[in-house]
């Protein structure tokens, strides 16, 4: 875990360390969590340690382990699960809402955004990879102008970040990914609203394939990702 730098407040310094260690697996499931190790390890005071890890217990990031303190939250397959069925429904709205405001200057970026993530896959650089897979969507957030999709899906890709590094060190994957995100951004360029929409809606459904695989204990796919 890193160290602390400003200038966010030291609650939100705590909270993005935290975090980030659970995602990267720095922090794995079930490692004990205490106030008194994390402030240590932060260099900071037990309190804004405390009201951080409140919040990534709220958001399931952490749990209860009896007079133990906290420990970070096993992989939860139902609520992949969960996130993936929520993605396949309103993704598509995104892609709709976004594809008119695609002006030359957003296409230009979103070109930008398929190149790198083709130069990571290239490099086999499993955060990098996360990362730009993470840019690529919020692009396509960001461009549909509706702040609600924006910010629920900022904290479900934290989730998924968790399993998505397993399924992106698939070199055949990871490329496959980068040539379903040009074929959206395309679709979007050609003014093709709804077009984009059904391969974005794909694109959902396959990864819910492919993180179920490689998470043990995940639904297989069912109605909703036919």
């Amino acid at each position: 875990m890193e160290s602390l730098v400003n200038p966010k407040t030291l609650v939100e310094q705590a909270y993005d360390v935290i975090l980030d260690a659970i995602c990267a697996g720095t922090l794995k499931p079930g490692e004990r969590l205490t106030q008194d190790s994390v402030a240590k390890r932060l260099n900071v005071s037990r309190q804004p340690v405390n009201n951080a890890l409140l919040v990534l217990k709220a958001q399931g990031f952490v749990r209860d382990a009896g007079r133990r303190g906290l420990a970070v939250a096993p992989l939860d397959p139902k609520l992949f699960e969960a996130i993936y069925q929520f993605r396949s429904a309103i993704e598509p709205l995104a892609v709709r809402l976004a594809t008119p405001r695609l002006n030359a200057e957003a296409t230009r970026r979103g070109r930008a955004l398929v190149a790198q993530g083709r130069a990571a896959a290239q490099a086999g650089d499993d955060k990098a990879l996360v990362q730009a897979d993470m840019d690529f969507h919020s692009f396509i957030y960001e461009l549909s102008d509706n702040p609600m999709i924006l910010q629920t899906m900022r904290l479900n890709w934290q989730h998924l970040r968790r399993a998505m590094g397993e399924v992106l060190r698939i070199s055949v994957l990871a490329k496959r990914v980068w040539r379903e995100h040009e074929a959206i951004l395309a679709a979007m360029a050609r003014g093709d609203a709804d077009g984009a929409a059904r391969l974005i809606h794909d694109h959902v459904v396959l990864a819910y394939r492919n993180v179920s695989e490689a998470l043990p204990g995940a639904p297989p796919s069912t109605a909703w990702a036919e």
